[in-house]
């Protein structure tokens, strides 16, 4: 755990710098297609369900009045929101999580406060490590699996975690960045809700 935990933090640290201009330039362009906020802030469930703030650069127009937030995302996912999910360049604000403390590189991504009740006791050993920026999951289909499936794939890894895992999942999350795969289920800009 502390090799996992120096490998967050000198990688985040190097990420950051070198992302430091992309950075910018997403920040104005979010501010200029979307206004005010930049960045998008949730309240996540990290490890053993302890609640933390994940940052990442605003891909969706706020509801107008009288729209439902979570049945207009198709609606409200602009051309540029659109562009940073395929290029994952919407999660580089997480590094800032990573740096904290809050995320590792790799672990079961961090989902909704409100799915907590709703997870099996199987399901729930999920929050037994860290969250993560990316994780097997999202190297093995993304938001193409079922829920079922990816909840397995996060218990799996909590099981069999190692650096080398790490590793092999980091490498494979650049194929999966460049190839834009899995970003959304298909039929819809975001993902069904997990209703348990």
């Amino acid at each position: 755990m502390i090799l996992k935990r120096t490998v967050d933090v000198v990688v985040s640290a190097v990420l950051l710098v070198v992302a430091a201009l992309p950075m910018a330039v997403v920040a104005v362009a979010v501010r200029v297609s979307l206004g005010s906020p930049v960045l998008f802030r949730q309240e996540r469930p990290g490890r053993d369900e302890v609640p933390f703030t994940l940052c990442k650069f605003r891909t969706m127009r706020d509801p107008r009045p009288g729209e439902d937030a979570v049945a207009t995302d198709a609606e409200r996912l602009t051309g540029l929101g659109r562009w940073l999910r395929r290029t994952s360049l919407d999660e580089l604000p997480t590094l800032w999580n990573v740096l904290r403390g809050d995320l590792s590189l790799v672990g079961p991504r961090p989902l909704l406060m409100a799915y907590l009740p709703r997870y099996s006791p199987e399901q729930r050993r999920r929050h037994e490590v860290k969250p993560g920026m990316t994780g097997l999951a999202q190297v093995q289909g993304r938001y193409g699996l079922s829920w079922e499936q990816q909840f397995d794939l996060d218990v799996w890894y909590v099981d069999h975690r190692s650096l080398a895992l790490d590793l092999k999942i980091l490498g494979r999350t650049l194929g999966a960045v460049f190839s834009g795969a899995g970003v959304s289920q298909e039929g819809r800009a975001t993902r069904d809700e997990f209703l348990g």
